[in-house]
């Protein structure tokens, strides 16, 4: 009996030692839980195939008759949806994901302290999924940026979000993986973690043990739609990067090369007399893009971008994305059983589509009584709106336009019901109201036309 007890006692005191190893959460939970926001989103949705139900009740025998088979009647109806952001200046910069806020009507942050505000949003990089919005606030508090090239496989990282609406909420894991490439995402190094990541946790901050921001809680893998210990987040600096571009143009610009690419089987370095499988095979090159303008053909296989080895073909494309267009850099390239180094001029990506596709960046000018940047429609996006005239929104600063809700990607048709044909011509009408003076302007968003009102700064 007594080796019994000894024996308890023991397991006691190995237990107590274990439990004093375990990672602490409260000081990371506590002091940055402040920065993180809770981000509600309304978009109007126009339905045009609702069946028209006469009155009925879902349990009528009649209701599921009616749903499929009477009636059509349109309805336009309100969407709404929750995601998580964090504060990464003092002065109300939010960073979120660009899914959160993406074609929203009304962005609302709410933060820790119960305030809410209506945002804007200063710009969304769809290829990244990073967004950039904005409250009118001062003296918050924001998060430390850490660096995710130090973090370890195996590394402890906290999550803090609005899964399923419930605000701040602490999960915590640790890393299972660095630099994943996930399908259709070529331009993101995901960190894999098993931390408990669910609806409503998009867009927040992922912290190391020192409670800096290394990631952004973006994508989850799942066949329930619920956590199932795979979860992603976008690295700091990547994020950051995309964050310096649509503070300083409202949009991201990126390299691009012009080439289709395969990863290299040991198939296939062995017949093309490779030592091992490596690079990036080139399959086919776009005509008079940047890699055919530069001799890169069909059956080369790259092994350097810019001095960076390309491990594996998924490798290529962050890298040259991250290369700023213009830039004359070197490839070096396997050709028929030899190394060879090429020059080459990167390319641009083309933009994103915005509210109206192909939107003008170059060119832009600043009305800064609204804090709007403006450029006229090419015939394309005429063409899209089915309109002769019209200004697109490029970009947009604080001002009375931020305030009424313009976004970038908005077209502008009329100022006091006088069609806009030129910057110029806007600029003239603009010109004439006086300080104070309420204006309204004709918006083109998303398939309709409203009228915004505004008071002229």
């Amino acid at each position: 009996m007594t080796k019994f007890y000894g024996f308890l006692i023991a397991l006691f005191m190995v237990s107590a030692a274990n439990a004093q190893n375990l990672p602490d959460f409260t000081q990371i939970a506590s002091k940055e839980g402040p920065a993180v926001v809770n981000i509600s989103t309304t978009h109007m949705v126009h339905d045009s195939g609702v069946p028209a139900m006469p009155g009925l009740s879902p349990d009528d025998p009649f209701y599921q008759f009616f749903r499929r088979f009477g009636p059509q009647a349109p309805r336009d109806y309100e969407a709404r949806s929750l995601g998580s952001g964090f504060i990464i200046s003092s002065d109300g910069y939010i960073l979120t994901n660009a899914h959160v806020v993406d074609s929203a009507d009304e962005v609302m942050v709410k933060l820790n302290d119960k305030r809410q505000f209506k945002a804007r949003v200063v710009g969304v990089d769809k290829r990244s999924d990073v967004a950039l919005v904005k409250i009118k606030a001062h003296g918050l508090p924001f998060v430390t940026r850490g660096n995710p090239a130090k973090l370890k496989v195996g590394e402890w990282v906290v999550a803090i979000g609005s899964p399923f609406g419930f605000d701040n909420t602490v999960t915590a894991g640790i890393v299972s993986a660095k630099g994943r490439a996930l399908p259709q995402e070529d331009y993101v190094p995901f960190i894999q973690t098993d931390v408990a990541i669910n609806p409503g946790n998009s867009g927040g901050p992922l912290f190391n043990m020192e409670g800096e921001v290394v990631g952004i809680n973006s994508q989850i893998y799942s066949r329930t739609g619920g956590f199932m210990g795979l979860s992603f987040a976008i690295p700091i600096d990547v994020a950051m990067n995309v964050v310096d571009q649509l503070r300083s143009t409202g949009h991201v610009t990126r390299g691009r090369m012009g080439v289709v690419i395969q990863n290299v089987s040991r198939e296939l370095a062995e017949s093309f007399g490779l030592s091992e499988p490596k690079g990036a095979l080139i399959s086919k090159v776009e005509k008079d893009g940047p890699a055919d303008k530069a001799g890169l053909q069909p059956s080369d296989i790259i092994l350097k971008f810019n001095g960076q080895a390309i491990g594996e073909s998924r490798d290529l494309p962050k890298i040259v994305a991250a290369t700023k267009p213009g830039s004359k850099i070197d490839v070096e390239i396997w050709r028929k059983g030899k190394s060879v180094e090429v020059p080459l001029v990167v390319g641009e990506m083309p933009a994103d589509k915005t509210a109206v596709s192909g939107t003008q960046q170059g060119g832009a000018r600043k009305s800064d009584r609204l804090g709007l940047y403006l450029s006229e429609l090419t015939p394309d996006q005429k063409k899209q709106i089915q309109s002769t005239h019209g200004l697109v929104v490029t970009n947009i600063d604080d001002g009375p336009a931020a305030d009424a809700g313009i976004a970038r990607g908005d077209v502008i048709l009329s100022f006091n019901n006088q069609d806009v044909v030129s910057v110029s011509q806007f600029d003239s009408l603009l010109a004439k109201i006086p300080k104070g003076k309420v204006i309204a302007l004709l918006v083109w968003r998303g398939g309709n036309a409203i009228f915004v009102t505004m008071k002229v700064g």
